[in-house]
């Protein structure tokens, strides 16, 4: 059992930190800037809160932050009441949130210059992999600091991999999210053409999806795609958060990715339709307009 702390009960973390305490046995204590959260989360698992994220992270082997974007996770670190004015020297921050890999930099070293380790590590899964503690897990930082925070990860995660040094895992996480983005307008559109050339679309997709065509984008979202309902997943908006990171990113790195590029703006087309909230399937309903 190690001492362990959470900043950020969102959808996401709120049953990430839940695992590290029922699945895990650690002892956890939660941080979220509603503080009637953290309360709530105390109540249910049994562990404690901290009124501030230095507070919550006091004494803790391992701190963990699953937050909105670059400047939320700078205030939960390295603000006034930041997690990094108290993390002991030789423990280790784990941050769970998609952000840029200019800010997983950026903590890497203000970790180090403190005495404690930082890893990036985003995750992918949404909010159904965070509850069933099935998430796929993609990490940047040193090896060692890896190997010591692996096993606690592991309590939330299906799959846990190392891709490099500070910042990898926010890449690999971009990689992601262009893959997906792709995916689900291809999807889309073959849903759209199948239903206007007069075929049975449920028929069709049973069939490509045992051949090259299958995902599982197609496997998971095919049916409610189907019927118009877009409540099942990643929202839009955190969709094209993530696609700005990777557009930015492309920017610097001289990456061409114009197909991430396109999808982005049929996003902003849906949220144009009420659908900020819908999941990422719901590029079909812009083409059903």
């Amino acid at each position: 059992m190690a001492k362990v702390a959470f900043l950020g009960l969102g959808v996401m973390g709120y049953p990430m930190a839940g695992h590290l305490k029922i699945k895990g046995g650690h002892d956890v204590t939660v941080y979220n800037r509603t503080t009637a959260k953290a309360e709530k989360w105390a109540a249910e698992f049994g562990g404690g809160f901290g009124k501030t994220p230095a507070e919550a992270a006091n004494g803790a082997e391992f701190v963990f932050c699953c937050v909105g974007n670059d400047n939320d996770l700078r205030e939960v670190t390295l603000g006034p009441d930041g997690a990094f004015n108290s993390i002991s020297a030789g423990s280790i921050f784990i941050d769970n949130t998609t952000a840029s890999a200019t800010i997983a930099r950026e903590l890497d070293e203000a970790a180090r210059a403190k005495g404690f380790g930082a890893l990036d590590a985003p995750v992918s899964g949404g909010q159904a992999g965070a509850e069933n503690g099935a998430l796929t897990v993609m990490v940047g930082g040193a090896q060692a600091d890896y190997d010591k925070a692996q096993p606690v990860i592991e309590c939330y995660a299906k799959m846990v991999g190392l891709m490099g040094p500070a910042g990898s895992g926010q890449i690999t996480k971009m990689v992601n999210q262009i893959c997906i983005a792709g995916l689900v307008q291809g999807l889309s559109e073959g849903i759209h053409f199948a239903a206007k050339a007069g075929l049975d679309v449920p028929n069709v997709i049973d069939v490509i999806s045992k051949g090259a065509a299958q995902s599982w984008q197609m496997d998971n979202r095919f049916e409610t795609m189907a019927k118009g309902e877009y409540d099942f997943g990643f929202a839009v908006d955190w969709m094209r958060k993530d696609l700005a990171i990777c557009l930015d990113e492309a920017r610097n790195n001289g990456a061409h990715i114009p197909v991430a590029a396109l999808v982005d703006q049929f996003y902003s087309e849906v949220q144009k339709m009420g659908g900020s909230r819908w999941d990422t399937s719901s590029l079909l309903a812009r083409l059903e307009k």
